[in-house]
């Protein structure tokens, strides 16, 4: 991406690279800058692209998501509030480069259309891949054939973004992951089982997302400056989307209601077998006194 992009906080020029060195520019000679990591005046800081979460990118070196390294976020394995964390700056980018792609590399579900839609992302420049693995390979190469998409996504031209699922990605293969998107300035989210939050790491940024009290709570386990302590506490839906919801829910018990209302009056009236026959004995009453 082009450091003018106005999607981008930062203006800074793209760093030179030589072997490993400095690839995502927020390291100065292998030491960590702490001082003033917030800066977006600071020459070495990242390009970076607001998550859309304001709390979350108080806590985000240079404000957002950093284009051109490597976030990664993991998840239990029964929840998926991805969509949650990443739907805002994802709509941004593919709002402002409309003729590209997002390409979502072995997405364990279905894209949920709707929320795609409040979202603000079109579910049409979204490109799902789901690669074949190896026979050869098995389980124990670690996503090897998804890690192969990834990398062809983030050398190709028509891409702005590229979402992962690699649940058994191993550390040799994220770390080229993560020099493939500090040399084509992409934005690349990897999410993986909280169970990896105990290995190490090449991304620059590593989050560990918990559901609490209908809430997502966000732990910074890496980031550039100092460490953070408490957990970010973000909505579990988008606003619009879950006042949609409820409004489906809401529609869906009337029409339960109506329903239950129109077999009710279908019913044919039960017959009470003592009222007809008082009301014969009534009848032969009369008959007699005439």
């Amino acid at each position: 991406m082009s450091s003018a992009n106005p999607l981008l906080s930062t203006d800074a020029p793209q760093a030179r690279r030589k072997g490993c060195a400095d690839t995502a520019g927020w390291v100065r000679l292998g030491v960590w800058r702490g001082g003033d990591w917030q800066s977006a005046n600071d020459e070495q800081a990242p390009q970076t692209l607001a998550s859309g979460h304001a709390p979350l990118d108080a806590q985000l070196p240079g404000g957002g998501w950093p284009v051109g390294g490597m976030s990664e976020v993991l998840m239990p394995g029964f929840l998926h509030p991805e969509w949650t964390l990443v739907a805002g700056a994802l709509a941004r980018v593919l709002h402002e480069q409309p003729q590209r792609r997002a390409v979502l590399v072995a997405p364990p579900l279905e894209v949920f259309t709707p929320f795609a839609k409040f979202g603000g992302v079109d579910a049409g420049q979204l490109c799902c891949v789901h690669p074949m693995p190896s026979p050869a390979s098995g389980r124990s190469a670690g996503d090897a054939s998804s890690v192969w998409a990834g990398e062809q996504a983030l050398r190709c031209r028509d891409v702005c973004a590229v979402l992962a699922w690699l649940p058994q990605a191993q550390p040799a293969a994220l770390r080229r992951l993560q020099l493939l998107a500090a040399q084509q300035r992409q934005l690349l989210w990897v999410f993986r089982p909280e169970q990896a939050r105990g290995q190490s790491s090449p991304a620059p940024l590593r989050l560990w997302l918990r559901a609490a009290d209908k809430t997502l709570q966000v732990h910074v386990l890496k980031r550039r400056g100092p460490p953070l302590v408490q957990p970010i506490a973000l909505p579990w839906l988008h606003p619009r989307l879950e006042e949609e919801l409820r409004a489906q829910a809401r529609r869906k018990a009337q029409a339960r209601e109506d329903a239950a209302a129109l077999l009710r009056s279908l019913r044919p009236r039960r017959v009470d077998h003592r009222e007809v026959l008082s009301h014969a004995l009534a009848g032969m009453a009369f008959a007699a006194r005439r």
